[in-house]
């Protein structure tokens, strides 16, 4: 049972994507480059690989709209992430430095959290997700430790010039080394006529959580700077794991641009959003020459109709 479950916002190429769509001027927020930004999510929801629910029911506004609508989501979009789940927890009060962050983490899941965009656009604004968020979340079924990933550590990402460097209390010299890990990621999409006709699922992305802005160790600090007491089965999610180019945006609202230019699926097929009996496979794995190949298992959920 996981207990507590919060999701960061860890990669700068998901933010600014998004950030382009409605700032094209200025698309990251003044705050993203200094602190590691978060929303408490809900647990509850949380399922294992092979989850299928409802299409998600909200209000929403119409573009030109003098008042919202109620009804079905009509932008369901996925989002391809990680699930880091907290080991040994930490007393109220007492926070957990940077040096010792990664004692307090246990392993690493794939996690799906799907979202109602047009929910979240009407909703968001000024307290942050709520309804568009919290109907479903999908993670793989293996946790694998961080033991396990222990090869595949990469150094942090190296900030560009001009961008400033974490405060003190986020940074250490083993998170600049070896602080980020090379995980690949890929998301797919199996249609209802690609299952039919026997086809295999079409990629929609693929790309590697090295990209991310923000670390694991950066995270689970940063939770707790303020005294806040993570305990043992919490979940933090990474956020959408976007690479630095489109092909690796992931998410159906980078990809199509808000919804502008829609993905091209083999068979004919397109998709601007999740429709009906879409089912989004996510994958990951490590491997190298000379390192054991390391697997997550699939993380696979399914959209059924509205109720």
């Amino acid at each position: 049972r996981i207990g507590d479950y919060t999701d960061f916002y860890t990669s700068v190429h998901h933010a600014t994507n998004i950030g382009k769509q409605f700032r094209p001027d200025n698309p990251l927020l003044p705050n993203y480059k200094w602190v590691p930004i978060g929303y408490h999510g809900r647990s509850s929801s949380i399922g294992i690989s092979g989850q299928s629910f409802p299409r998600p029911r909200g209000q929403t506004m119409a573009p030109g709209a003098e008042s919202p609508s109620f009804g079905p989501c009509k932008r369901l979009d996925i989002e391809l992430e990680l699930g880091v789940f907290v080991g040994a927890g930490n007393a109220s009060g007492e926070p957990i430095g940077i040096a010792d962050a990664e004692d307090h983490v246990f392993g690493i899941v794939l996690l799906n959290d799907w979202s109602a965009r047009d929910i979240q656009g009407w909703e968001y604004q000024p307290l942050g997700p709520f309804l568009s968020k919290n109907f479903a979340s999908t993670i793989s079924p293996w946790v694998v430790t961080t033991e396990a990933l222990a090869p595949y550590r990469v150094p942090a990402v190296v900030r560009p010039e001009g961008d400033p460097q974490p405060l003190p209390y986020l940074d250490s010299a083993h998170n600049r080394d070896a602080g980020a890990f090379d995980i690949q990621l890929e998301a797919l999409i199996e249609t209802p006529a690609l299952r039919s006709a026997g086809q295999p699922p079409a990629r929609l992305c693929l790309t590697s959580y090295r990209h991310a802005y923000w670390t694991v160790a950066q995270m689970v600090t940063h939770h707790t700077v303020n005294g806040c007491n993570l305990q043992p089965g919490d979940m933090l999610g990474s956020g959408t794991l976007s690479g630095p180019t489109l092909d690796q945006a992931c998410a159906l609202i980078e990809l199509t641009s808000g919804g502008k230019n829609p993905v091209q699926l083999h068979g004919g097929e397109q998709r601007t959003w999740l429709e009906d009996g879409d089912t989004v496979i996510l994958r990951g794995w490590c491997e190298k020459p000379g390192a054991a190949r390391i697997g997550f298992g699939e993380c696979v959920g399914t959209v059924l109709p509205a109720r």
